[in-house]
């Protein structure tokens, strides 16, 4: 037996899939994940430093997520509640948002209700 504390001493588990394991408290670090696919729990998981371009959720709870430093640039967002979500230091350049209840929405402490009744007296 090897010395080493390596317990998978070959890496390349390209195409192996796990059913069922208990990867609570696991530490990936420089792994390849490109094309893997995720029926599991990652309650209280963290991703620093991570590249989840062109990733697909769905079907995925993300209550009470924090995300900082992220780069939404081109993002599709449909079906999404976002009810009590709280959003500071945005770049909403070039957003549109279509079919929304916007009921007690706030943009810097006002209503955008009182915003679209303001806009409409003014046309």
């Amino acid at each position: 037996m090897s010395d080493s504390k390596d317990p998978f001493p070959n890496k390349d588990f390209r195409g192996h899939e796990f059913e069922r394991a208990d990867m609570s408290s696991a530490f990936f670090n420089g792994v390849n994940l490109s094309d893997s696919r995720f029926w599991a729990v990652i309650e209280n998981g963290r991703f620093n430093d991570s590249n989840l371009r062109k990733s697909t959720f769905d079907d995925v709870n993300l209550e009470e997520c924090s995300y900082e430093n992220v780069n939404l640039n081109g993002a599709r967002y449909n079906n999404v509640n976002l009810a009590n979500a709280s959003f500071s230091n945005l770049n909403l350049s070039n957003v549109e948002i279509n079919d929304a209840n916007l009921q007690g929405m706030k943009i810097n402490g006002v209503l955008v209700s009182d915003l679209f009744e303001a806009w409409e007296k003014s046309k």
